[in-house]
C-alpha cells in the first residue's frame, strides 16, 4: 500500500485530509427546472473553483419537474438534485487538491438566489487516528 499522501490537503490546524466535502440545501431558489442552465451552472461553479471537468451527465423528469445530475471531476464530484416545485435543491460539492468548494459555491448561490442556504463539510479522507480521537473526546 502506498502511504502518500502528496494530493491531500492541509488545514490552518494542520491536519492533512483528502478534500472538503460541501452539503448544501437551497430552500426558495430559482431556474431548478431547466437542465442546461443547471449543467452550466454546476459546470461553471467547478471552473471558478478550479477543478477540471472530466463528464457532465443530468436527467429531467419533464416539463416543470425537477433535474438530477452529476459533473465528474479530476478532484471529485459535484451533484444536485432538484425539486422546483419547493424550490429546493440538494447539492454536494466533493473536491480534492488545490480547489475551493466555497468558490463552487458562491456561483451557485448566485445564479440559483436561493432564500436560505444550509450547509455542512467534512473533510474526508481524515487519517483514521484523528478520527478515533475525535470520538473519544
Amino acid at each position: 500500500m502506498n502511504n502518500s499522501f502528496d494530493h491531500f490537503k492541509t488545514a490552518a490546524d494542520g491536519e492533512r485530509y483528502a478534500g472538503d466535502h460541501l452539503l448544501v440545501e437551497f430552500w426558495g431558489a430559482d431556474n431548478l427546472s431547466d437542465p442546461d442552465y443547471v449543467l452550466e451552472t454546476l459546470e461553471d461553479g467547478a471552473r471558478a473553483a478550479g477543478a477540471h471537468i472530466l463528464h457532465s451527465h443530468y436527467h429531467h423528469f419533464g416539463d416543470g419537474q425537477g433535474v438530477s445530475g452529476v459533473t465528474v471531476l479530476a478532484e471529485s464530484h459535484i451533484t444536485i438534485h432538484t425539486w422546483p416545485e419547493v424550490g429546493y435543491a440538494a447539492i454536494d460539492i466533493f473536491m480534492c487538491g488545490a480547489c475551493d468548494p466555497m468558490d463552487c459555491l458562491d456561483v451557485l448561490k448566485e445564479r440559483f438566489q436561493p432564500q436560505e442556504v444550509v450547509t455542512s463539510n467534512f473533510r474526508r479522507g481524515r487519517p483514521v487516528q484523528a478520527m478515533r480521537a475525535q470520538r473519544v473526546a
